[in-house]
């Protein structure tokens, strides 16, 4: 009885500290939103959201663009500004809806920084969990410092975007693969899609695995999940598909340069669109290449090319933009897992010496290259190739030791927790 009180008290103890924790954390991030306007990814679906339930308006009208123009501007977008139109599907409301509630946008942007910051945590957690890393103290905190300072994590964290989200879910779907729980993987997979063109060819990589290793329930809950709410979004607006498409196919118009072509021919007028569409050719002849010859790989196989997916899609040619990259962090984890089973005594070095040239050298090429001729800061087309070069670099260097272990405690902790799938 005593034990469980003591239980139950450390319990309580816990819970009231962590929601003292998350109270401090949002009246910061209140503090700083005050003084620092900006969160212009979440002030379009917040206030997309909001002129859907409060209004009846669709967020994809231009009468909603012009309110969200006037409130990030101003005054309407002019030509060569981002329009700041929704381009998410619908669906994709019932992750903003909560916050949608909230007709201040400092609270409203406070609380879902609080809760961005608390996902850049899970995921940088959940990596090691999958990846199987067992760092030591000092190196947990260096990695950890890493994952919520680096570029990659600051920029979605101050613009409000929702991919910090949609990485959480990636890896948690990816875990849930290895414990054999595939519906929740396909129903985590499934709201993945509230950013399509981030997911789209690492779901159909994850769904010809599945085909492949006959796991037919995580294909029927990430199909039956997706018929759900596209169900539910045309039952509250029926056309939301076409107007949906529309914006996409409009966004590349307004956007900063979103594919490897767009991107070089923006730094290399001459020949930068041709170098683009030759890199992307590489990138899916390798991609393919790597599914086909490891479709029989065992799970740590699978994850090195689920990450080497989602590295791979930043250059296949889908619109996207490097505020998306955060995708890939999950490779990071994997590789300092190989290299601590490699190098052993070296390995901490290894792994933090890349964590220190990643960290500091992005935020100094961003620094250097920044633009602030529109009065806001705006990242230079080179940011879109640092990060997936280095993690390819890395990648392929530990792809030896991904696909032959130099201990197979990795398969014994999936065979442990799927005992019947192997």
């Amino acid at each position: 009885m005593r034990r469980r009180r003591n239980i139950a008290l450390t319990l309580g103890l816990g819970f009231v500290l962590g929601v003292g924790l998350l109270v401090l954390l949002t009246w910061g991030n209140l503090s700083y939103v005050r003084q620092n306007p900006g969160g212009n990814d979440f002030l379009v679906h917040w206030m997309g959201t909001r002129s859907f339930l409060v209004d009846g308006i669709s967020p994809y009208s231009d009468q909603t663009a012009l309110r969200i123009q006037t409130f990030a501007y101003g005054r309407p977008a002019q030509k060569g500004e981002h329009q700041l139109r929704v381009a998410y599907p619908f669906y994709s409301i019932i992750v903003f809806f909560p916050f949608a509630l909230f007709s201040d946008f400092s609270t409203a942007r406070a609380l879902w920084m609080t809760v961005l910051e608390v996902a850049l945590l899970g995921l940088a957690f959940l990596s090691i969990r999958l990846a199987n890393w067992k760092p030591s103290f000092l190196m947990l905190v260096f990695y950890t410092l890493f994952s919520i300072l680096w570029y990659h994590s600051v920029r979605p964290l101050i613009n409000g975007n929702a991919v910090i989200l949609v990485a959480l879910a990636i890896v948690g779907a990816l875990l849930a693969i290895r414990s054999g729980a595939d519906e929740l993987a396909g129903v985590l997979l499934a709201f993945t899609t509230i950013k399509p063109q981030v997911v789209l060819i690492f779901l159909i990589f994850v769904v010809l695995w599945a085909i492949i290793n006959r796991r037919w329930r995580l294909i029927a809950w990430l199909f039956g999940t997706m018929v759900i709410l596209v169900a539910i979004a045309t039952f509250l607006m029926p056309d939301w598909i076409l107007q949906n498409i529309h914006e996409v196919l409009i966004y590349p118009s307004y956007n900063p340069p979103g594919t490897p072509g767009a991107a070089l021919a923006t730094l290399f007028p001459a020949m930068g669109q041709r170098l683009g569409y030759a890199l992307t050719g590489v990138i899916i002849v390798i991609l393919l290449f790597e599914w086909i010859s490891g479709r029989n790989a065992d799970f740590r196989g699978f994850v090195w090319m689920a990450c080497l997916t989602l590295v791979a899609s930043q250059w296949s040619g889908i619109q996207t933009d490097p505020g998306n990259f955060l995708v890939c962090f999950p490779a990071f984890a994997l590789i300092f897992a190989l290299i601590d089973e490699r190098y052993r005594k070296m390995g901490w070095l290894i792994s933090t010496l890349i964590m220190l040239f990643v960290g500091i050298g992005l935020w100094a090429l961003f620094i250097k290259t920044v633009d602030y001729s529109s009065g806001q800061p705006l990242q230079s087309p080179i940011m879109f190739f640092p990060l997936p070069a280095i993690l390819f670099i890395l990648l392929f260097w530990v792809r030896w030791w991904a696909f032959h272990p130099v201990s197979n405690w990795f398969d014994l902790v999936y065979e442990r927790e799927n005992p019947k799938i192997r």
